[in-house]
């Protein structure tokens, strides 16, 4: 009888994913090695010079130490602006529209709304300011400055009409608010009490921008807090 030869088994070689893995391995035991080398380099050379990092260690507090005083002492005199921060209705009178704007986000701003900001302008769609107070509500304020103060045009009901169809459907307000340094109609008041919307009028922008009080503490039926504080 004659015996088979025995069958020789080829060898698989390896698919193209394994390859592509021996690749990649190598690549990353190459990058891992040099970088390993040069953080023994770089280490090696500050141990044998090791006042340059003495130095830069004590340049970069230096320079710490002195943006954080900067901020502090800006931080203080914000505080003590904002504190101080005070207006008559004479002063008030006398600014131009943008700038009465301007006035009542300072205030918003003095009262501890961080993110004030005047928004007034083409197509503002009745918002003039918006601010979150530290309670976090959300208001809404349309400003009516009038040059000639009490002896100017009266705030109407069409002027809240606007505020109460954008406020709290366009602008997501909480307290929707409308400031003016001359006078508000009775109807237009009536208004406002309908619809939960807020009236400063000449004689409560007084107390407000001549005072040290939030703007929350003088009107009436506010919403209350969106979320606990420490000033609740």
């Amino acid at each position: 009888m004659t015996r088979r030869r025995p069958v020789r088994r080829r060898s698989r070689r390896p698919s193209r994913r394994q390859q592509q893995r021996d690749v990649q391995l190598l690549a990353f035991a190459a990058v891992t090695a040099a970088g390993i080398g040069l953080v023994v380099m770089v280490v090696n050379w500050l141990l044998a010079h090791w006042w340059v990092l003495v130095a830069f260690l004590v340049l970069a507090g230096l320079v710490g130490a002195g943006w954080l005083s900067s901020r502090r002492q800006q931080a203080r005199w914000e505080a003590v602006r904002a504190q101080g921060l005070r207006y008559g209705l004479p002063q008030l009178d006398a600014l131009h529209h943008t700038r009465f704007e301007d006035a009542v986000r300072d205030l918003m701003q003095r009262d501890g709304c961080r993110d004030a900001q005047r928004v007034g302008g083409r197509g503002d769609l009745g918002a003039d300011v918006k601010a979150t107070d530290p309670y976090g509500r959300r208001w809404v304020v349309q400003c009516k400055h009038r040059r000639n103060g009490a002896h100017g045009s009266p705030v109407g009901t069409p002027d809240l009409q606007v505020l109460n169809g954008t406020a709290r459907q366009v602008h997501g307000a909480d307290v929707a608010v409308i400031v003016t340094n001359g006078r508000v109609t009775g109807p237009a008041v009536a208004f406002a009490k309908q619809h939960r919307l807020h009236v400063v009028d000449r004689q409560t922008l007084a107390v407000w921008a001549s005072g040290s009080r939030p703007l929350w503490e003088l009107l009436r039926a506010v919403p209350p807090p969106r979320r606990p504080t420490s000033l609740s």
